[in-house]
């Protein structure tokens, strides 16, 4: 008697997780447009270049030129572009873009934590980890297309 209302109670809960399951949102109707490349040529590349761009200095035989925001409009600016920088990691993991779900993954992160980094150096308004930040999203680019450049670009090695 004790099995069988045992058994009767696992049969109840195993048949409940079942309808829980089942009754789950299904995962939105992603639809990507941009392929890898185009995404790097129309956003990343472009807000990428905004951070690069924005801190450093310029020598020349004119001078010596201190890059750095000066306004709000340009601390905006910034932000905004490291946003973009950020969230388009987000959208490299996305299928069909992911070319795997190791390395290309961990690239991918790189790009979303060295965003967050400048990111949070815009919204501080501060120029020395806006400038450190530059060089981290630089490495994390160079890692990645170290690797997958000829997969993005359609290259043969």
């Amino acid at each position: 008697m004790r099995t069988t209302l045992w058994l009767g109670r696992v049969f109840t809960f195993v048949l409940g997780a079942g309808t829980m399951m089942s009754c789950a949102p299904s995962p939105p109707p992603f639809k990507p447009v941009a392929d890898v490349k185009q995404l790097m040529q129309s956003v990343i590349d472009p807000a990428a270049d905004v951070l690069w761009e924005a801190t450093g200095t310029i020598i020349t035989a004119e001078g010596t030129e201190e890059r750095a925001p000066k306004t709000e409009a340009e601390w905006n600016a910034v932000q905004t572009h490291a946003m973009m920088l950020t969230e388009s990691g987000n959208l490299l993991m996305m299928v069909p873009r992911a070319k795997d779900g190791g390395a290309w993954m961990t690239r991918s992160q790189e790009l979303v934590d060295t965003g967050v980094a400048a990111l949070r150096a815009a919204e501080a308004k501060n120029v020395g980890q806006l400038f450190t930040a530059g060089g981290a999203i630089y490495e994390a680019c160079v890692n990645c297309h170290e690797q997958y450049v000829d997969a993005i670009t359609g290259a043969v090695p």
